[in-house]
């Protein structure tokens, strides 16, 4: 059974899974989803965090009750004492001695933050030291935002050297292609959906592109494999062996993306929603849309990328162009397929007449010496009896 599985039938090229033959259809459909992210970014936006944004936090003992009913009676007490703001986010954090409630709503003026704070602890029954508010400035989140674009740079220059010095340069450029492709629907993602923008999720997109790095070295290391001293023969192209690759390595790649998304998952869905640990909401939440589209990208834009770039190269372009006259030739019967038996006649009328075809094959080939019968008798032909070349040759007497 284990030699009739899935996994064992791409290894083998046996499930042929044409990803490299189809590369036009995932072009068009990332094109597609790229276009569809960009046009978001420039209508839509993002739903910025405090930290980039800038507003003000305020702190509620989570003793008061739940955190839906909390949210509710805030809101009715900036509306009523702040112009109608509300909570733009809700979460549980833990506090010093206790777990807190935190929500952020636009900046507050300090005349408007002391009465909502008064008018809380009235509300909630506490004092007024108990509920805490703190303006953020938006220069925070463009900071985190400078040093993160300046650690993108870094990583994708030391990324560039290392493929190139690993590998060669086109597979760098497929590399960062994809990468470059997964930031952009990754993102494009939290636009459409409007997931909030905060410091954790700019660290989870740099955390992203080391898996995405990783997926996409182990294919290329496949691919590097299959495809050595290919030109040394014509069975196949460049993008055939290079297909076999990303088949021999699919299920690798599945299982890797698997077994990192289930603990973030756990963090996502366990940690975030059942528990309530809303920091790790933002963190979860990026890293777990981001490692299922770099699986995606890794597989299906990188390695198809790279055959693009390589067929352009005229070494490989004439490789490929000699395969397929081949394959033409052999099609036609121009040529026999080496392990091939020889059939037994080589045209029709030896196939009728097989006299001729006796005859045919006792033809001399061409340049060959004649092949005349010697003469009987003694000595390789000469006359019986001896002699030589003497005149009367006969017995001596």
């Amino acid at each position: 059974m284990a030699k009739s599985g899935l996994a064992s039938r791409l290894y083998r090229g046996e499930a042929d899974l044409n990803i490299v033959g189809r590369r036009k259809l995932w072009f068009a459909v990332a094109g597609v989803l790229v276009l569809i992210a960009v046009l978001s970014f420039a209508v839509r936006g993002f739903h910025l965090g405090i930290e980039f944004a800038g507003g003000t936090s305020l702190q509620v003992p989570a003793s008061v009750g739940s955190l839906d009913d909390t949210e509710r009676q805030v809101n009715d007490v900036l509306r009523a004492k702040a112009g109608g703001a509300e909570v733009a986010t809700a979460q549980k954090v833990g506090g010093t001695g206790a777990d807190l409630y935190e929500m952020r709503t636009s900046e507050l003026t300090p005349t408007q933050s002391n009465e909502v704070k008064t008018e809380i602890a009235q509300k909630f029954g506490l004092k007024f030291e108990q509920v805490g508010a703190s303006q953020v400035s938006a220069s925070f989140g463009g900071q985190v935002t400078e040093r993160a674009l300046l650690g993108l740079l870094i990583f994708l220059a030391v990324v560039a050297v290392y493929l190139i010095l690993r590998f060669e340069w086109r597979m760098a450029a497929a590399a960062i292609a994809s990468l470059f492709t997964n930031l952009a629907l990754t993102a494009g993602i939290y636009s459409l959906v409007g997931f909030e923008v905060t410091p954790s999720t700019i660290i989870g997109f740099l955390t992203i592109l080391g898996f995405a790095l990783y997926d996409v070295v182990v294919v290329f290391d496949k691919v590097q494999e299959n495809t050595r001293g290919i030109t040394a023969n014509n069975n196949q192209t460049y993008g055939e062996a290079a297909n076999l690759a990303l088949n021999q390595s699919l299920m690798r790649s599945l299982n890797t993306s698997v077994v990192a998304l289930l603990p973030v998952g756990g963090l996502l869905f366990i940690g975030a929603g059942l528990l309530g640990a809303g920091t790790l909401k933002d963190l979860g939440l990026v890293l777990f849309v981001g490692m299922a589209v770099a699986f995606l990208t890794s597989i299906l834009l990188a390695t198809p990328l790279l055959v693009l770039l390589k067929n352009q190269d005229p070494r490989i372009s004439a490789h490929n162009k000699r395969v397929l006259a081949r394959r033409g030739a052999i099609a036609r019967g121009e040529v026999t397929p080496k392990g091939a038996p020889r059939a037994a006649a080589t045209t029709a009328e030896e196939a009728i007449d097989p006299e001729a075809a006796a005859l045919a094959g006792a033809a001399p080939k061409v340049g060959a010496r004649p092949a005349a019968k010697r003469p009987s008798g003694a000595r390789g032909g000469r006359p019986a009896g001896g002699g030589g070349n003497r005149p009367g040759g006969g017995k001596r007497r």
